[in-house]
């Protein structure tokens, strides 16, 4: 597997990503993108100014994942948009790997943070399916993954859940916000 950029004029390569991510959706977030000219769009959306788009290859080219990055806060911070990894070589390291190497180009656009939301519109968590108000917090302290909801995924590559978004998506469905250092901290300050 190699990881390079995604390049708009690798018409074969992007339609290949386009069709990933609705094969990769389809099953648990269907309207993300329902069909090819909106993962279409989505790709081409990666190609603008303050964007990383990088997608892991096999050996013959074909497409085994792919993973975005959004300049944010003066490129202090970058969000992690999209991840998608092939459904059937998917528990193989192609997301990690991904997800590293987009901590490198990061680091190397001189980010210090990555951040993603991830939601959980299906009751895959214990923030889903009620109402996570007045103590958010507490909620956020005991949460629990239900039924394969991927911020253990990423709790495992060093991320931490800074947030959640209560009813971003409906009533009772949540966004997961989780962030993590792409650089060593120099000691703080404190107060001045």
């Amino acid at each position: 597997m190699k990881i390079v950029d995604l390049k708009a004029d690798d018409q074969g390569v992007v339609q290949q990503v386009a069709e990933l991510l609705v094969e990769a959706f389809r099953e648990n977030w269907p309207e993300a993108w329902p069909d090819i000219a909106a993962a279409l769009a989505e790709v081409q959306e990666s190609f603008e100014p303050g964007r990383i788009s990088r997608v892991a290859l096999a050996d013959d080219g074909t497409v085994l994942g792919w993973i975005g990055g959004i300049r944010q806060y003066d490129g202090h911070v970058w969000e992690l948009h999209p991840l998608v990894v092939r459904p059937a070589v998917q528990r193989q390291g192609i997301g990690r790997g991904l997800v590293a190497d987009l901590e490198a180009q990061v680091q190397q656009q001189g980010g210090l943070t990555l951040w993603l939301g991830t939601d959980d519109e299906d009751n895959m968590t214990s923030l889903s399916g009620v109402n996570l108000y007045p103590n958010v917090f507490e909620h956020i302290a005991k949460i629990k993954n239900l039924r394969g909801h991927p911020y253990e995924f990423y709790q495992k590559l060093g991320f931490v859940i800074v947030g959640v978004m209560p009813d971003a998506n409906g009533p009772g469905k949540p966004d997961i916000f989780m962030a993590k250092p792409v650089r060593p901290r120099t000691a703080d300050r404190g107060p001045q």
